[in-house]
């Protein structure tokens, strides 16, 4: 990497949200370094160099200590400031909470919760000793809802949400920058891995990837501290969930996310 341009740190870059995100910083100028852990981030990292950008590939599981500990080692060693860090990887799983694997749930936390923690902790004294970076958190409209059939996902987005807004109030006084993104129901592989097939939000029409992500670049740069992207079914969504009662949202979110066979 040449050093010339401003360094993107994206993770869960390899497809959906967290790609097109990619392809929103290499868009403006940035070189980038992209984490994930499957084979298709080197699939990424080539549709991204065709727009002229300087791309770095970590291939690892961010779910696991050793995982971010060695995205970290990768981007100490470029000996570049990060300017803006995308903390994306996730993972859901859905179905009944008596019926799901503790393992699954456990991945969730792990690659959801702890993994976001951990980096943002290796990467935000940097920022905050420049006085300079921008980080966005993948939340979810989720977040706003108690997850009948989704219950430790959605969750881990309340998490992730409320951990954001902590850090906006502790870095109110320095040019560092939160933005929790809050998409909903996206067109990505999510529902296939997340085993949701056979619901009917598995099944339903959902947001444009893209569009998610081109949002999401603007709130960042704009210092947003939040926006709930994508469609403005999913916007309007977001508003009702402001008021509506978690019994209500609670069971609304059972109708879309309980399995066909569960019925």
């Amino acid at each position: 990497m040449n050093g010339t341009n401003p360094l993107a740190v994206v993770t869960g870059a390899s497809s959906g949200i967290g790609f097109e995100l990619a392809k929103q910083f290499a868009r403006h100028g940035y070189d980038l370094v992209i984490a994930a852990e499957d084979a298709a981030l080197d699939s990424a990292a080539v549709t991204l160099r065709d727009q002229g950008t300087d791309v770095r590939t970590v291939r690892v599981d961010l779910a696991t200590y050793d995982g971010v500990e060695t995205l970290w080692g990768a981007l100490s060693a470029a000996s570049r400031p990060v300017d803006a860090l995308v903390l994306n990887a996730g993972v859901g799983r859905g179905g009944a909470f008596l019926e799901t694997d503790l393992a699954d749930e456990a991945r969730i936390i792990d690659l959801n919760i702890t993994s976001t923690v951990h980096l943002a902790k290796r990467v935000l004294p940097g920022m905050v000793a420049r006085d300079r970076g921008r980080v966005l958190i993948t939340s979810s409209i989720a977040a706003t809802t108690p997850g009948s059939f989704q219950s430790v996902y959605n969750a881990s987005k309340s998490f992730l949400q409320s951990f954001a807004q902590a850090l906006q109030n502790e870095l109110k006084d320095s040019a560092v920058t939160v933005t929790s993104l809050m998409p909903g129901p996206t067109e990505t592989n999510f529902f296939r891995r997340a085993e949701m097939l056979d619901t009917k939000v598995g099944r339903a029409k959902k947001d444009d990837a893209a569009q998610v992500a081109e949002q999401g670049y603007d709130a960042l740069m704009a210092g947003r501290p939040k926006l709930v992207a994508g469609s403005l079914k999913t916007k309007a969504q977001g508003v009702a969930n402001r008021v509506l009662p978690d019994r209500v949202k609670a069971a609304g979110h059972r109708r879309m996310a309980e399995p066909r066979r569960g019925r």
